[in-house]
């Protein structure tokens, strides 16, 4: 009696374990369940499927960062090409020993040290009939101030760019971000599920949007830094320059001061 009951029992167990598992394959199929498996969540893919706006924002991004690198490459060739010019210039200035030397050594070449030369050349000119040395000097340094100005102005060129996208690339990102993510809440709430595979692709869209934003900041701060450390090494070599350049016209009017007073000895 006992064995028969044993195996009845063995019986239901073993068709209580293998009835359930025809109906649970049928319904363990996604769609059958009305869920969606998750899409392609690759960045392309995550670009177009995004909403206009957040689009808009990471193409937008996207030309800051075309930006941020063509303004470095633009200005690390021209950083370095005016101080490789400037410091040859002023090493053959250093055996100079006139202002009408230095102009003759330098040529008509195009350089920051060839305008202070021809500033120091004409104020001497314009100054021709003025007996104070000092007031020829206060004038010219006026000018080389101005010069050494417009100098800097020109080498810092692109670099207000590079701090504006610096320091607003990861809030427009982010205003992308919260637009998405909105959207996505939007979306949940019409679709009245919170299944992982319908709110995940939207929110990774919309936090694309940040991402961009910091590979567009982060490398335009960078840069920033890195010009402000270069132009500053540059700007000391255009004040060396126009100390130079100062030194030979004080020396200038010392030879024109020696040769008068001979004259009126004479």
């Amino acid at each position: 009696m006992v064995p028969m009951r044993t195996a009845y029992g063995l019986f239901l167990t073993v068709v209580v374990l293998v009835a359930p598992w025809p109906a649970l394959a049928q319904t363990a199929d996604p769609i059958a369940l009305g869920v969606h498996m998750p899409r392609d969540l690759s960045p392309w893919s995550m670009f177009l499927a995004a909403d206009n706006l957040v689009k808009a924002v990471m193409i937008a991004l996207g030309f800051a960062s075309i930006a941020t690198w063509t303004i470095f490459f633009a200005k690390t060739v021209q950083i370095a090409r005016a101080r490789r010019r400037l410091a040859h210039t002023l090493e053959r200035m250093s055996e100079l020993r006139t202002l009408a030397e230095a102009q003759l050594t330098l040529g008509s070449a195009e350089s920051i040290v060839a305008s202070l030369l021809r500033a120091a050349i004409g104020e001497i000119k314009l100054s021709s009939d003025s007996v104070g040395e000092e007031g020829i000097k206060e004038r010219a340094a006026s000018r080389f101030s101005e010069i050494s100005r417009a100098e800097a102005r020109s080498i810092r060129q692109g670099m207000a760019v590079l701090a504006t996208i610096g320091a607003t690339s990861p809030f427009v990102g982010l205003f992308g971000t919260v637009w998405g993510i909105m959207n996505s809440f939007i979306g949940i709430s019409k679709a009245q599920t919170t299944n992982l595979a319908v709110v995940a692709p939207g929110i990774a869209e919309a936090l694309l949007a940040t991402a961009i934003g910091l590979v567009a900041a982060i490398p335009a701060v960078i840069i920033y830094n890195h010009f402000a450390r270069t132009t500053k090494g540059y700007l000391e070599l255009v004040a060396r320059g126009s100390g130079a350049v100062g030194r030979l016209l004080s020396r200038d009017l010392d030879r024109m001061r020696g040769s008068l007073a001979s004259r009126a000895a004479e």
